[in-house]
């Protein structure tokens, strides 16, 4: 960041509803086996992934800092805050790009049986640093991530 950054907040927040055609079972498992989230949310063709950490546990913490393309490196920090298995995953996380922390957030994920798969429910409010980035970014790239996780669900 310069000198020149104008220090600021802006507050964002949003809900995603996805309809996955498995069982929560599946679908919580993608969250909460190391080996299913990696494939989904932190190793593609498309990311050079520098630093994995995965803690999946109340108070436990996961780290994925990678290279998008060559572009700019992304970190994300999270901390999960409250587990229900089956049910809810609450986290409170960080974002830096190319070490200058843009973001922080609450995000909560919600996990409910109905005919035919699940209905999974992703809320999140953001508080978006000094203008790098704000809320509509996070939610086109939240929804990104929520088809990656259903294009892994349904291989």
């Amino acid at each position: 960041m310069t000198e020149t950054t104008q220090r600021s907040l802006a507050h964002a927040g949003f809900t995603l509803v996805r309809d996955y055609p498995v069982s929560v079972e599946n679908v919580w498992a993608a969250f909460a086996e190391e080996d299913q989230k990696k494939q989904w949310f932190g190793d593609g063709d498309e990311w050079n992934l520098d630093e994995w950490r995965y803690d999946f546990r109340v108070g436990g913490h996961d780290i994925a800092d990678a290279q998008f393309h060559g572009g700019p490196r992304s970190r994300y920090e999270a901390v999960y805050t409250d587990i229900v298995e089956n049910n809810r995953i609450v986290t409170s996380y960080d974002m830096w790009v190319d070490g200058v922390h843009i973001s922080t957030s609450v995000a909560s994920f919600e996990f409910e049986a109905m005919d035919g798969g699940t209905r999974f429910t992703h809320t999140e409010h953001g508080i978006h640093l000094d203008g790098f980035d704000n809320g509509s970014q996070r939610e086109a790239g939240s929804l990104g991530i929520l088809d990656t996780l259903g294009s892994f669900l349904t291989r």
